[in-house]
């Protein structure tokens, strides 16, 4: 379907062009516009030969999207436009038609154009759409694809209804036609919109009922498809989910069958499958709430998988990956898009880490075999659908090559116990005994396939010799009769006298023996005449032609028997899906865990101890991200008790939002199974990380940047509980100073009285830090700064406290503003009373309006101390230092 600025009815369906004279239309492009008819949203690419033909409106979009020739194709019906793309090549065609925002019908000759009594049969067998890709060279190769749909249905119970505060409980199902992995869940519209942020589909259908969903981040988009209504009626779905799964009724919500059955069903159409996709046998019902919840304002500023301007471009995904097989990228990611909240579940991952960590010799010849792994997930997905070649076949053996080495290095170690054994993590031991070695299929694979055999399999050359008795025979019959062609020149130079006599083939004529003209006359009687050229004559024999005859009939024979003793492998090795898909799974966990490990030890990260009084310990933290380019960076501590809030104060550019981030980057990964980036790490395992950090806007969708902090803002304080993590930075900066302020005193107050999650709340509205003195869980963090001789210094290191000055005029001279225009910003600020900055005024405000909790010189002189550096001030400096400070309180 074509996005928006391109005419989409004048490319797919019935081209307008040919409309009005269909019926008068040759036998093939009558055949063209039926199935463009019959596939109405998609443009229709046709086989004619070699080639993927697109006719008329269709050929003009080709031709100019794919930058191919446009043509004429005339007939005694008219004259049609018609471009076409190379079928072995297309792949670099369709990514450029799917990138404008086309679906794709890929039309091929089902039959035999030679066995075919007059037009040959052709039928759409894939729809290629953003989200059912299933070539390898379109998508990538360590992310999954997601096709998911969406559909509402009224709670039936007790359950669904305090889950759907709306009062609608939405489905979801995501499928990846690649891999056959299928997920399914529900919740409200609200968590079902989390969901898709982070499932990130390619594509979206929608049942008529469901809510209206639109991507919230910068790096996701998908392609809302409105597909056929009925595919998400209740007994149609739950038909079509009962192919995949038994008893779906008992298993599935109404909600999740709708969603489950209508892109089932959609996945089915694609591929053009009549069926079930078999290899779709994963399809797993799972709760929002088993996973520590990012949305996606979390996912964008923490930076997860999408990079908001970083010079390099670096994201923690980046940062951590150091898997080293497509499987294993891809479980990484879902790891870090859906941490665990069970803390036996996120112990597990972290007793593998250590172990992988404490065996370097284990954890690298682990990364060694993985190395070598190919994608058994898609493999065993083009397998199953019958599109798998046999270097495909050769690749899963390939892999299960490694399977039993992996075992062994498992079993084996470098490290040692008190007993003499090799130290086992739970998870390790289990992965060893998922890693099954299928060994059936190993030496079927083996036994049957050549080791190097060619891409085509119908032309033979596939099967291995001595597979099958019929096909050795008819080999040996093909390569008896090319023995005797063979040595037939000699023979008949021999007995002719003919020096010049060759003997040849080509498609046409077959098997020849050419004689030039000058030696015609010596020609034997047994020479029957073949074919005249200019200058020779070429001839056959009718021992030629019996052996000609025996050599094509074994050959014809031989490519048959081969291609269907290939499907029949290919069939055997598909029904193995479910084994293949397990073992799969195992690998990549054990890339990803082995990924975690090798981070841990060349950056030095600790494994965090998980506590459960939900207090928040982290000695000498570091940004994951950031610590990689800056080598000068600042480590902190952190130590925020459950419930507690920081206030935090302190200059621009001198490290809070950093800070804040870190702190949640390091429970991401802490419940992700990964070690953290610090000295000494006691975490405890929270149910939602909400980020309101850094300004945007999305002038587009109608939301200035303040309305934006708003919508953020407020779904921290609707759903944030005791065992959240919240990041707040700048509440209130984008409107006016006295509103913005009251904001943000409101705000706390209410995640302090209301809400009692755990806080992290960076301001520059400094009469905030006067809720220390009196809320109990509130306390000041400032980041420190040095001022000499005019010029300020960012040391980057947290303190108790609040900061005295934010430094904006400095930073402002800092990032190059005028000198005009900061002097004059100086003078401003020499004109304004240090003592008396905009507040809020609260309950215990005295008549003139100060209240007893106003900055006064005596909170001066404290904040300056706090921020005296004794490492660096000489004795004479710490007396003049002690002179101004006392003259300040004489002053007051």
């Amino acid at each position: 379907m074509a996005k928006a600025g391109i005419d989409e009815e004048s490319v797919t369906g019935v081209p307008p062009s040919m409309a009005p004279v269909a019926h008068e239309l040759t036998p093939m492009l009558t055949q063209y516009v039926e199935l463009c008819a019959d596939h109405e949203d998609a443009l229709v690419l046709f086989q004619v030969g070699d080639f993927y033909e697109a006719f008329c409106e269709a050929a003009e979009a080709v031709a100019r999207i794919c930058e191919v020739t446009l043509t004429q194709r005339e007939d005694s019906t008219g004259e049609y436009p018609m471009a076409g793309i190379p079928i072995d090549n297309a792949a670099s065609y369709l990514e450029p038609l799917l990138e404008a925002g086309y679906r794709v019908a890929i039309a091929d000759q089902v039959e035999d154009a030679e066995e075919a009594t007059g037009l040959v049969d052709r039928a759409v067998t894939q729809v290629i759409t953003p989200g059912t890709i299933v070539d390898d060279e379109l998508l990538d190769s360590g992310a999954a694809n997601y096709v998911a749909a969406v559909a509402g249905t009224k709670p039936t119970d007790g359950t669904a209804e305090s889950r759907a505060t709306d009062g609608e409980l939405v489905g979801l199902a995501a499928v990846d036609v690649s891999t056959g992995e299928c997920l399914v869940t529900d919740g409200d519209r609200a968590t079902i919109a989390e969901e898709l942020q982070r499932i990130a589909p390619a594509e979206l259908l929608r049942s008529p009922d469901a809510p209206e969903f639109s991507p919230d981040t910068a790096g996701v988009d998908w392609d809302v498809n409105a597909y056929d209504p009925a595919a998400f009626e209740l007994d149609r779905a739950s038909d079509r989910l009962g192919e995949y799964v038994t008893d779906p009724e008992r298993r599935f919500s109404p909600a999740q069958r709708r969603a489950a059955g209508a892109v089932l069903a959609y996945a089915e159409y694609t591929q053009g499958d009549d069926g079930p996709l078999e290899y779709v046998s994963r399809a797993r019902r799972y709760d929002t709430r088993d996973h520590l919840r990012l949305d996606s304002a979390a996912l964008r500023s923490l930076e997860l998988f999408e990079n908001r301007g970083s010079v390099d471009g670096t994201t923690l995904f980046d940062s951590l990956d150091r898997t080293v097989s497509a499987l294993g990228r891809r479980r990484l990611e879902r790891w870090l898009r859906r941490p665990l909240v069970d803390r036996d579940r996120i112990e597990a991952r972290h007793d593998a880490v250590a172990e992988l960590a404490d065996r370097p010799i284990v954890r690298e010849e682990i990364r060694d075999r993985l190395a070598a792994a190919y994608d058994l997930e898609r493999l065993v997905g083009r397998i199953s659908r019958g599109r798998a070649d046999a270097r495909d076949l050769r690749s899963l053996f390939a892999t299960l090559e490694i399977v039993p080495e992996l075992r062994d290095a498992l079993s084996d170690g470098d490290a040692t116990d008190a007993e003499g054994d090799a130290p086992k993590s739970d998870a390790l031991e289990k992965l060893h005994d998922r890693l099954d070695p299928l060994a059936d299929v190993r030496e079927l694979i083996d036994e049957a396939i050549a080791p190097d055999p060619p891409t085509e399999i119908t032309e033979g050359g596939i099967v291995r010799e001595g597979y099958d008795e019929r096909l050795d025979e008819l080999r040996a019959t093909e390569r008896d009769g090319r023995a005797w062609v063979a040595d037939l020149e000699a023979r008949e130079r021999d007995r002719t006298g003919i020096d010049s006599l060759k003997v040849g083939h080509n498609q046409v004529h077959g098997y020849y023996i050419e004689v030039t003209d000058p030696n015609l006359d010596r020609v034997p009687d047994d020479y029957r005449r073949r074919q005249t050229l200019k200058n020779a004559e070429r001839f056959y024999t009718p021992g030629l032609k019996r052996r000609e005859d025996e050599i094509l009939g074994a050959a014809e024979r031989a490519d048959s028997l081969e291609y269907e003793l290939f499907t029949d492998v290919r069939s055997s090795v598909g029904s193995e899906a479910d084994r293949i898909q397990a073992l799969a799974s195992a690998i990549a966990e054990l890339d990803a865990l082995a990924s975690f490990s090798t981070v841990a030890v060349e950056r030095e990260y600790v494994r965090p101890s998980v506590r459960s009084d939900g207090k928040i310990e982290i000695e000498g933290g570091r940004h994951p991200v950031v610590e990689r380019t800056n080598s000068e960076f600042v480590p902190n501590d952190a130590t925020l008790p459950r419930g507690s809030i920081a206030v935090i104060t302190g200059p621009n550019m001198s490290g809070k939002s950093t800070y804040m981030r870190q702190i949640a980057l390091c429970v991401v990964l802490a419940q992700s199974g990964s070690f953290v980036p610090a000295q000494r790490a006691r975490l405890p395992v929270v149910d939602r990380v909400f980020t309101r950090v850094g300004a945007s806007d999305d002038i587009a969708g109608g939301e200035s940047t303040f309305m934006r902090e708003m919508a953020e803002l407020t779904e921290v304080l609707h759903d944030a509980t005791p065992d959240s993590l919240v990041l707040l930075d700048e509440v209130g900066r984008g409107t006016a100073t006295t509103d913005g302020q009251a904001i943000a005193r409101a705000a706390v107050e209410f995640v302090h009285d209301e809400l009692e999650a755990t806080t992290l709340f960076a301001t520059h509205y400094h009469d905030l830090t006067t809720l220390a003195d009196e809320y109990e869980r509130v306390f000041n963090l400032h980041f420190t700064a040095t001022r000499e001789d005019g010029d300020v210094t960012f040391l980057h290191r947290v303190a108790r406290g609040p900061s005295s000055s934010s430094y904006g005029v400095e930073v402002a001279e800092m990032a190059g503003v005028p000198d005009p225009v900061v002097q004059r910003a100086r003078e401003f600020l020499e004109a304004t009373d240090p003592g008396e900055p905009s507040r809020v005024e609260t309950a215990d405000a005295d008549e003139s309006g100060q209240g007893e909790d106003s900055p006064s010189s005596k909170q001066e002189v404290l904040s300056t101390l706090r921020e005296v550096d004794l490492a660096r001030t000489t004795p004479i400096e710490a007396l003049v230092t002690l002179q101004e400070l006392q003259e300040r309180l004489d002053d007051e």
